[in-house]
C-alpha cells in the first residue's frame, strides 16, 4: 500500500492558502512543489495548463471539503503531492456545490499509471474518513499536516 507520507512533499504543504480562487489554488500549489524541488520549473506552465483544463473538463472537487486536482507528464520523474489548506474555503465547483477547505494535488510520471492509481487510492481512502478530513481542516501548521500523514498511514486495513 502506497503511503503518503511518501508522496506528499514536506515543502509543498500550505496550512493556509487563504482566500483565494481555485486556479490561484492551483497554480500556488504547482509553485510549491516546484520551490521544493519535487518538479523542474521548465513544465510548470504546462502542468497548470493541463491541471487546470482537466478542471474545466469537470471538477476534482469530489465533495465533503476536498478536492484532489491530478496530471500525469513526461516532465515529472518522480510522483510528488502538494497540501493546501483553507480556511475560508475555496469556490471549486465541486460536486456537492460546497467549499472546498483541503486540496491534495498530485502529479504523476507519464509512464507509472499504476503507481498514480495506487497514489489516488492512498488519498482518497484517507479522505474518505470524517476524521481525517476534520483534523485536517483543522491543521493549522506544516508539523500537524505531517502527524496526520504519518497516522493514516500507520492505520491496519481494517477486514
Amino acid at each position: 500500500m502506497m503511503k503518503l507520507s511518501d508522496i506528499v512533499v514536506e515543502g509543498a504543504i500550505v496550512p493556509d492558502l487563504g482566500s483565494i480562487e481555485r486556479d490561484e489554488t492551483i497554480g500556488a500549489l504547482v509553485d510549491q512543489l516546484v520551490s521544493a524541488g519535487a518538479v523542474s520549473g521548465s513544465v510548470r506552465d504546462e502542468l497548470l495548463d493541463r491541471l487546470l483544463a482537466r478542471e474545466h473538463k469537470g471538477s476534482t472537487g469530489f465533495g465533503r471539503g476536498v478536492a484532489v486536482p491530478h496530471v500525469k507528464h513526461t516532465g515529472i520523474t518522480r510522483m510528488s503531492a502538494a497540501i493546501g489548506l483553507s480556511k475560508g474555503g475555496i469556490e471549486f465547483n465541486a460536486l456537492d456545490k460546497q467549499p472546498v477547505y483541503s486540496v491534495f494535488l498530485l502529479l504523476s510520471p507519464e509512464d507509472q499509471p499504476e503507481e498514480h492509481l495506487q497514489a489516488m487510492e492512498a488519498i482518497f481512502k484517507s479522505l474518505s474518513k470524517d476524521t481525517f478530513r476534520r483534523f485536517l481542516r483543522q491543521a493549522t501548521s506544516v508539523e500537524e499536516v505531517k502527524t496526520l500523514l504519518d497516522e493514516a498511514d500507520s492505520q491496519k486495513p481494517v477486514g
